[in-house]
């Protein structure tokens, strides 16, 4: 008997690591590994982990190629910008050329070590600062990847043909509440509550040392109590997702989102688009930033309005604006003068442009192009008479339903503008 969960033994290197670190002059090592140390109650196992691949690379590549160098104040510039060349030399896991960010963050490392030192006033430090900005590979500033909407719905529909209800489950999480993946195999059995008559999920502190509580969508309650009720009993831990007893592995989700993104032709998608997607739909849909930022968990709206910039909604109403008037220095429709077409003849060409919809038909002129996508019916073009009363009150009642109040509330205005009319 024991208290303790079983952990599945994988391999972690441990012995590569300490085969390199052997081949460091023990002096270097010292200093390094109590650096290591020291930084271990403060920051994150991940960022110490980085720290520690970044000595033992510099170290390493150091001592074989200079074997004068025996301690940390022994280091000179030299050595510094070779390591920098090796880090733009060498190959990546997935091939080609380490990308620039990594290399920032490597030296970046290396130079917290370097600085770390100087504020210990420690004895074996080197004498002058060694690395400087200009070391620095100039930082790209990409866009978040995320999903158009139609790729996202596609991903969703054949996420919920999967069999295994961990993989529906998963993905409907990510894309429903934007959580980052670690977040969610930190989920609790406590996680959802109840606020008034809302249901909220409370999402553990994760990445930004914070907790926070995200609105819970009817649907995803429904998939968690379900996943609650079939949960094995007399588990010793209260994680929400367990495999065996275990921990769910981290991979589990980037499978469940890999197949998914197969069965639907998408190619590779990856957990953490599932949240730059879901923020890209919340702002671009009118969703302040604060409100983004408070769902996303972030600390500041300077990561939020990055978002802000993949379809900024002024610069698309001033473009199409501009562009309808260029347009018409090109290619001006030729009509008739006002005074030569009847009454009788400007109906039939208002009819003719008139489209056939779900709950209506759409009036807007075929020179002008819809960039709304799916928002006809609270499009000013929007068109829609007394035969389609009950199309409308079916969408009412399935937006009522699953609790959508602002899609319930433009069907109501539909409705009751026909009622006007009609009476």
């Amino acid at each position: 008997m024991t208290d303790q969960l079983p952990r599945r033994r994988s391999p972690d290197h441990a012995d590569v690591r300490a085969k390199e670190w052997a081949q460091v002059p023990p002096g270097m090592t010292d200093t390094m590994q109590h650096y290591l140390r020291q930084i271990a109650g403060t920051l994150r196992p991940g960022t110490v982990k980085n720290a520690e691949l970044t000595l033992r690379e510099f170290a390493l590549l150091a001592a074989t190629e200079d074997t004068a160098v025996t301690c940390v104040a022994q280091l000179k510039r030299r050595h510094v910008e070779r390591y920098r060349q090796w880090l733009l030399e060498r190959p990546a896991a997935r091939g080609g050329p380490l990308h620039r960010h990594t290399v920032r963050d490597r030296l970046s490392k290396l130079r917290g070590f370097f600085r770390r030192l100087d504020e210990w006033d420690a004895a074996d430090r080197p004498p002058r600062q060694l690395i400087f900005d200009s070391d620095f590979p100039i930082a790209d500033e990409p866009l978040p990847r995320f999903l158009d909407d139609a790729a996202a719905a596609k991903l969703l529909a054949a996420a919920r043909q999967d069999p295994d209800p961990f993989a529906r489950l998963a993905i409907e999480i990510l894309a429903r509440t934007g959580m980052r993946r670690s977040e969610m195999l930190g989920l609790t059995i406590d996680a959802v509550v109840q606020i008034g008559s809302a249901y909220w999920l409370r999402v553990p502190v994760g990445k930004m040392h914070t907790d926070r509580y995200v609105p819970l969508h009817p649907q995803l309650k429904t998939l968690l109590d379900d996943w609650l009720l079939h949960r094995p009993e007399g588990l010793r831990s209260n994680l929400l997702f367990t495999d065996h007893g275990r921990p769910v592995n981290a991979s589990r989700i980037e499978a469940a989102v890999r197949k998914a993104a197969e069965r639907a032709g998408l190619g590779r998608v990856t957990p953490h688009q599932l949240r730059h997607t879901l923020a890209t739909q919340a702002i671009n849909r009118g969703m302040s930033l604060e409100a983004i930022a408070a769902l996303l968990g972030h600390r500041s709206l300077s990561m939020t309005r990055v978002y802000a910039r993949i379809a900024d909604r002024t610069v698309a109403d001033e473009y199409f604006a501009v562009s309808e008037k260029v347009e018409a220095l090109y290619d001006a429709p030729r009509q008739l003068p006002a005074d030569a077409e009847g009454s009788e003849m400007a109906k039939l060409r208002r009819e003719m442009h008139r489209r056939m919809l779900g709950n209506g038909y759409c009036a807007r002129p075929v020179e002008m192009d819809c960039h709304f996508e799916s928002i006809c019916e609270s499009c000013t073009f929007f068109v829609t008479t007394i035969e389609f009363h009950p199309t409308l009150e079916r969408q009412r009642d399935d937006a009522a339903a699953k609790g959508q109040i602002a899609r319930e509330q433009i069907f109501d205005g539909l409705l009751s503008r026909l009622d006007e009319e009609a009476s």
